[in-house]
């Protein structure tokens, strides 16, 4: 049995910023315990490979419970599997939110630290922007944030174009605090290179640390309890690891699954899967909440429409519902996919032939939640978000309907349009329910498992301390209280890089 002051579980965006900022204090020793094994498939490096290498080695793959709301679909839901967690999968876009996203969480934490002034210094310091040294974006952070230019595909140029003519302001990039706007996406690349976290934080100098093990190929099992303290990590294959302290970063499904292995969560679903309750907590596994995008608005091109020199999903515009001129915090979006991206619903045209716009809705209502169904790591997990169960999501969602083909049939992309394929047609409001429902694709952003508050149901309070124990800590989009306008990634790194601070200031 090894001894550490401090093990993270979970290698992800999350758990490797923490495992290098908590290993920079040479006297205290840490663990890092990633289930899957160093990042190698030459593709991930690739942006124009996304979404392409999902549903590989390095992802976990999960798959939702047949959703009521989507058409009685199962969605793949693509989790990293390996050093550097989902940010090996994703779109690699950075998008900070808005400052209403944050002064809910606030509200929530009862705590200015997660308000965006509270959040700025940590976004700052974990940006290497292309813009920064503004003083709003940062500069020289471990994570470098691009904001294209000349690379924008000329299809996403007119869609910006057709976006401003319709009063949408231009903006530059969605990271100043404003995203009701027109803008190219800012990418996580570097030299038309995907930068992961583990590329980003897990340095070959912060590796050579000899207070920091890494442990990959390495599933927990669960944590064991003694005295109201976690003072054992079990792994899958019976070995233990003991540790002062616990950080829990295994994601918005592996983090409350562990907890629920444990003994900590909600009594019922404790029972029907065979654990011994031992902390009582009963919103580990809910408040499950998720972004969900229409794919989607789709034309039949009237030129080639070249291939994308960076993701294909360009850029994405924010805005109110019904009012392309209104500001404050979004309700919808709506995205420039320059490749034909469809739900599985329906037949993709060739690459080139065709284009989509996704639409969305920023801050959905529908809740679900994470079940553990056995005592064991390999028992599945059953996932429901209970995706469009609530009039608010299916009316926002019709209004971004809405504004994708207003802006798909606006003069500045006559160009490029030669007719709409998908829908095709006037919908009345219930049609419109049914072309969503089959067209709604996963925007592959779960969260608020384990949602920070200070009421009593609350899993973590403001320090992300588990409710009930002193050194068990959750820092990953579980905590989240609520959903950023946009995707979370940048959110999640900025809550690990304030949890960090807090730890080093403190010790």
């Amino acid at each position: 049995m090894s001894h550490f002051a401090l093990a993270i579980i979970g290698g992800g965006s999350a758990g490797s910023l923490l495992a290098a900022r908590l290993s920079e204090d040479e006297s205290r020793p840490v663990v890092l315990i990633e289930a899957g094994g160093e990042p190698t498939d030459p593709d991930i490096w690739k942006p124009q490979m996304w979404p392409a290498i999902q549903h590989r080695s390095y992802d976990w793959d999960y798959a939702t419970t047949p959703q009521p709301g989507i058409a009685g679909r199962s969605i793949s839901w693509a989790r990293g599997k390996a050093l550097g967690g989902s940010s090996l999968l994703h779109a690699l876009g950075h998008f900070r939110g808005c400052p209403e996203d944050f002064e809910t969480w606030r509200e929530a934490a009862g705590d200015d630290r997660w308000s965006w002034d509270g959040l700025l210094p940590a976004f700052l310091a974990i940006e290497d922007h292309s813009l920064g040294g503004d003083g709003v974006h940062g500069k020289g952070g471990p994570m470098p944030v691009w904001l294209p230019d000349t690379e924008v595909s000329p299809l996403a140029r007119a869609y910006i174009e057709a976006g401003a003519a319709l009063g949408l302001p231009r903006l530059n990039g969605h990271n100043t605090g404003r995203m009701i706007g027109v803008t190219p996406n800012s990418l996580m690349i570097r030299h038309s290179r995907r930068v992961t976290t583990a590329d980003a934080w897990l340095t070959s100098q912060v590796r050579e640390r000899a207070n920091l093990t890494i442990l990959t190929g390495t599933r927990v099992a669960r944590m064991d309890l003694a005295s109201s303290a976690v003072t054992a990590i079990v792994l899958a294959d019976g070995r233990r690891i003991t540790a002062d302290e616990i950080v829990l970063s295994a994601g918005a499904l592996e983090s409350p699954a562990l907890l629920m292995r444990s003994g900590i969560g909600p009594e019922d679903v404790l029972a029907a899967a065979g654990v011994p309750c031992r902390i009582a907590s009963p919103d580990v596994g809910r408040n499950l909440m998720d972004h969900l995008l229409g794919a989607g608005n789709l034309y039949a091109a009237r030129q080639t429409v070249p291939p994308s020199k960076l993701q294909h999903s360009e850029s994405m515009t924010y805005m109110r519902a019904g009012d392309f001129t209104a500001v404050g915090k979004p309700e919808i979006v709506v995205g420039c996919g320059v490749a034909p991206i469809v739900s599985e619903c329906f037949d993709a045209p060739a690459p080139g032939s065709a284009y989509s716009f996704l639409f969305g809705v920023t801050h959905p209502t529908s809740r679900g939640e994470i079940r553990i169904t056995g005592p064991e790591p390999d028992d599945q997990l059953s996932i429901e978000p209970r995706y469009l169960s609530t009039e608010n999501d299916r009316r926002l969602f019709r209004a971004a309907l809405a504004a994708a083909r207003e802006i798909g049939h606006r003069p500045e992309l006559d160009d490029w349009r030669e007719r709409e394929i998908l829908p095709g047609s006037k919908l009345s409001d219930s049609e419109q329910d049914e072309f969503i429902a089959r067209a709604a694709i996963t925007h592959h952003h779960p969260s608020g498992t384990c949602r920070m508050g200070r009421d009593d149901n609350a899993v973590v309070d403001a320090d992300l301390r588990l409710r009930g124990l002193d050194n068990l800590s959750v820092v990953d989009s579980s905590v989240l209280p609520s959903l950023t306008a946009g995707p979370i990634h940048a959110a999640v790194l900025a809550i690990a890089e304030t949890f960090a601070r807090s730890k080093v200031e403190g010790a």
